[in-house]
């Protein structure tokens, strides 16, 4: 009786996971993992669900379609080439300069070491790259 419900526990706090805001995804990602590992493994599986989860939690959210769409089909501005490869999550060197997607200010992009990649204005974090 036990497992049943604590695998009813973890279902509906996975099932909350995908609704939380971005600020809260280590804060879920944590609960959902320790549950899910607490399932699993007891409490040691609940500590290692739990730090799992947590990174988990910190994923970059990829932009919404008419943003990637967006980007995609505009023309070819003067591309930028960075002694570095182009990852998600790392940010771009502060030099590059980006462009603002208009209706959704929150992402801007540049076509970086011959890729389209969408960034996070604020932090010059690279949110997407489109293939």
């Amino acid at each position: 009786m036990r497992k049943i419900v604590l695998a009813a526990t973890a279902a509906l706090t996975l099932a909350t996971i995908g609704t939380a805001s971005a600020q809260d995804g280590t804060v879920s990602g944590a609960a959902g993992g320790a549950v899910t590992g607490a399932i699993v493994g007891g409490p040691i599986g609940a500590a290692v669900g739990g730090i799992a989860g947590a990174a988990l939690g910190t994923a970059i959210d990829p932009p919404p379609r008419e943003v990637v769409t967006y980007v995609r089909e505009q023309p070819v501005a003067a591309p930028v080439v960075v002694e570095r490869k182009v990852v998600v999550g790392e940010p771009l060197p502060e030099t590059v300069v980006l462009t603002p997607v208009p209706q959704h200010r929150e992402y801007s992009y540049a076509i970086v070491n011959d890729q389209r990649v969408i960034v996070d204005p604020r932090t010059h974090t690279v949110v997407q790259i489109i293939d």
